[in-house]
């Protein structure tokens, strides 16, 4: 791991108590609170200790950052994002639709007040204009543009350092060229310095198409242990990796809240569970950083202790290697095979992202906005008279037991 540390860094590690959460429903979200809280107690002490920071460097753009770098997308607590700007975390990725936008204006605002900004790596999602809305082949540039302008507006910044099309799902996007031409011409006048898609689905497919497509500076994709299998996958990781593209991972912890032993029973601890799977991602040198999401202090800290050594610890080889576990989790790869087995025609895997959104994170916000991309006839209410869900999986994940779980929420 040497050969990868850029020096040692001072750091303040805060030893902060978890001192309440409250955690909001459904009808939380109503109000724009749908997210746990966490308060940080005012006794809070800190202490200074050394710490080996691994560097990696992002594909060709020269930016080297720690290994470790946090998902906002979940937290809506300042105070998460500014202890984690001071235990050393660098790269922070959030969205232009993450909580209405309330996400980018959250993370603006610390890092002026931290004035940070050129300590630190800031990357930001707009959707492709032809997703999102019928927006004609002639209006893409300045959609594009004006969606840019609008997330440096609440983040309070002149630029951004990475700028992302979000959640591409099918060939095509990767390499259109209308969208290609607006995202450089942003870059080109520094309102992003580097370029980049984000895909969940069909992961292999998008990054291969976007390397090809010889535009694009950085990809950010699904990664994590329960993908061990996904070969097609880690080669398009490898070949992007060879070319100069930066890859960074998300869904590192398969998607999920930590787990506890209500789920394993007393044989894994959940912060075994977060540090294996983030030791797991990270042992490919193809991956840059990996942007976990966390809400509380405590997780941030259990998510940042990888930094410095990725050496397995007995407990966390042990849990790698137990299949038991990664079935466990649930996680949909989003390979879209279970869709031919639907004999109405549903979105299973949108709706597999929103269950993981709405039951695992308790981002009802997230999981609207997921519910929102489905066609009108290709979601839950073509399942509401459905006695017995036919739908199936090989990678085991329990598509009836999910849309029921969605049903008594949304319907």
């Amino acid at each position: 791991m040497k050969d990868e540390n850029t020096g040692v860094t001072r750091r303040n590690f805060l030893s902060t108590a978890v001192t309440g959460i409250v955690s909001a429903g459904f009808l939380g979200s109503l109000t724009g609170r749908a997210f746990p809280q966490e308060k940080k107690p005012d006794d809070t002490k800190s202490e200074k200790t050394e710490k080996v920071i691994i560097h990696r460097k992002l594909g060709k753009t020269g930016i080297s950052m720690p290994i470790v770098s946090m998902g906002v997308m979940n937290s809506d607590n300042p105070e998460v994002v500014r202890a984690s700007y001071e235990i050393g975390i660098r790269h922070f990725d959030t969205a232009a639709y993450y909580q209405r936008g309330r996400n980018e204006e959250m993370v603006g605002k610390v890092i002026k007040e931290l004035g940070g900004r050129d300590k630190v790596v800031i990357a930001t999602k707009i959707f492709h204009p032809g997703i999102r809305s019928e927006t004609k082949e002639a209006d893409v540039p300045k959609t594009v543009e004006r969606l840019c302008e609008e997330s440096l507006k609440r983040l309070q910044m002149d630029y951004v350092d990475i700028l992302y099309v979000h959640n591409l799902k099918s060939t095509g996007t990767a390499s259109d060229e209308t969208v290609m031409k607006a995202m450089t011409k942003l870059k080109e006048k520094g309102k992003a310095k580097h370029i980049g898609v984000t895909t969940h689905t069909q992961m292999h497919r998008i990054i291969n198409e976007a390397v090809s497509a010889g535009v694009w500076d950085v990809i950010l994709t699904v990664l994590n242990f329960t993908l061990a299998d996904y070969t097609e996958l880690l080669t398009a990781i490898e070949n992007a990796a060879a070319k100069g593209v930066g890859i960074i991972a998300m869904k590192t912890q398969a998607g999920s809240q930590r787990r506890t032993k209500i789920d394993f029973g007393d044989e894994y601890s959940g912060s075994t569970i977060a540090t294996a799977a983030l030791k797991w991602v990270l042992h490919n040198k193809n991956i840059t950083t990996a942007v976990p999401g966390y809400t509380t202090f405590e997780h941030m800290r259990e998510d940042f202790s990888v930094v410095g050594d990725l050496t397995l610890t007995p407990d966390e080889k042990k849990l790698l290697s137990d299949q038991k576990v990664k079935v466990g989790m649930g996680f949909c790869r989003q390979c879209e095979l279970c869709r031919v087995t639907c004999p109405r025609g549903v979105d299973i895997p949108t709706l597999m992202r929103t269950h993981m959104y709405a039951a695992r994170y308790t981002n009802f916000l997230q999981a609207r906005a997921a519910l929102s991309e489905i066609p009108a006839g290709c979601g839950l209410e073509a399942c509401s008279d459905c006695r017995k869900c036919t739908a199936r999986c090989m990678h085991s994940i329990d598509i009836a037991g999910n849309i029921d779980e969605l049903r008594q929420i949304y319907v």
